[in-house]
């Protein structure tokens, strides 16, 4: 009964911070989750003053940020993806969310491992798993701005569903080295970073059971949720099953089936619009503005927990390793667009070089980067260097990056 109690009493807690950033981001005129940051590192240095625990710890968020979170934010990204437009970007969005993926964290790896120059403290195991979080992009800031500009859907579904793909692609690699590193701490061998004695063809089955079976399990679960809803045909009831069918959908390939619950999650989401486009404005009218509020809520809440979690110690003591990661983000960003942009036109329509600025600049490192680095298990002797380091990446792309963007389009007349 007690430890139902702090669960709730948790919840309430964040949720309340959530609402207090976003009032924060009103008065001062910034973006939401610059402000729920805000809210989270105030609320860090005044609870201790009142002496109130709120009893998150960092070994304690891995389940409520994989199991509770990111099904709901990678459902509501994939439901606000138009499927016509998506259809005919999702050549090259496939194509930027495998080889630019691959592209971008090898390089992000390669350039922290060698920059920082310390392979005990941070070993190559340590480089890919900071290439891995870092390649995942969230250029929500963007697409607000994109919007506001009515640029057009093309250029939105692109910059919209290439995020989406790339972090559910950028979440299977993750779960995939971290796979390794856990291994390496039960064979004792953490301190030295190697990774196990896997061969090129294991690893890339076992890539390929968990990305392909998530597949699988999203397209069966989409199809399922989809007859449920026409069985129904009632929009409160509508809403409960596509919520039910977010978390089960994950639940259900995660921890049952031991396959990518990303994967699943984000083909449900697109199968089930997919198949009730016409319902649109029938049983899922209220669908839309309920996954929005859910998505505020729960991104909020990540940057809550962030500001809590965020030290200033990470500033004395990582400031090096913050740099060396900002830049290795933004470089391998940038090259692995220039890399794989040109190869789109043998897959779709040919992207414009003014697109191409806008998602090497805009490629925002955010809400899945914190999510996943908050979800590292506290048993890696390095954990806290590829937090402050993500922390690092992420607070650069809120102040800089997200403040630019919106002259960078004006400036491209997109």
């Amino acid at each position: 009964m007690h430890e139902v109690v702090t669960t709730v009493g948790q919840a309430l807690y964040l949720a309340v911070a959530a609402v207090l950033g976003l009032g924060i981001a009103r008065i001062l005129r910034i973006d939401n989750t610059l402000g729920c940051l805000l809210a989270g590192v105030l609320a860090a240095f005044l609870l201790p003053v009142i002496d109130y625990d709120t009893g998150l710890r960092a070994n304690s968020l891995r389940d409520l940020v994989f199991f509770v979170i990111l099904p709901v934010l990678i459902f509501e990204s994939a439901w606000q993806l138009e499927p016509k437009i998506l259809k005919r970007w999702i050549g090259a969005i496939t194509l930027f969310s495998t080889l630019g993926l691959v592209v971008c964290a090898f390089l992000i790896a390669a350039i922290t491992y060698y920059g920082i120059g310390h392979p005990e403290g941070f070993p190559w195991l340590a480089a890919l798993l900071t290439g891995a979080i870092l390649a995942a992009t969230d250029p929500v800031s963007v697409v607000n701005k994109l919007r506001q500009e009515k640029t057009g859907d093309d250029l939105l579904t692109l910059v919209e569903g290439e995020s989406l793909f790339n972090d559910a692609a950028a979440v299977v690699v993750y779960s995939l080295v971290l796979g390794l590193a856990t291994y390496s701490i039960v064979e004792g061998s953490a301190a030295s970073g190697e990774a196990p004695a896997l061969g090129v063809v294991a690893i890339t089955v076992y890539f390929c059971k968990i990305f392909f079976g998530g597949v699988a399990v999203g397209l069966v679960l989409g199809l399922i949720t989809t007859l449920i809803i026409l069985f129904l045909r009632s929009p409160s009831a509508a809403l409960m099953t596509l919520v039910l069918a977010a978390f089960g959908s994950f639940y259900l390939a995660e921890s049952v089936l031991q396959v990518s619950g990303i994967i699943s999650v984000m083909i449900c989401a697109i199968v089930t619009r997919t198949c009730l486009r016409k319902q649109s404005k029938t049983y899922l009218a209220d669908a839309e503005p309920t996954w929005e509020w859910l998505g505020l809520l729960f991104t909020a809440i990540i940057f809550v927990i962030m500001g809590l979690v965020i030290t200033f110690e990470m500033f004395t003591h990582q400031w090096l390793a913050m740099l060396i990661a900002t830049a290795a983000a933004l470089g391998a960003r940038a090259l692995s667009v220039v890399l794989v942009a040109p190869l789109t036109r043998f897959v779709g329509p040919p992207i414009p070089k003014s697109w191409r600025l806008l998602m090497s600049w805009g490629g925002l490192r955010g809400v899945i980067a914190v999510a996943l680095v908050l979800s590292l298990p506290v048993e890696l002797p390095y954990w806290w260097t590829i937090q402050s380091m993500v922390f690092g990446v992420v607070l650069f792309s809120l102040l800089v990056q997200g403040t630019t963007s919106g002259r960078l389009i004006r400036k491209l007349e997109l």
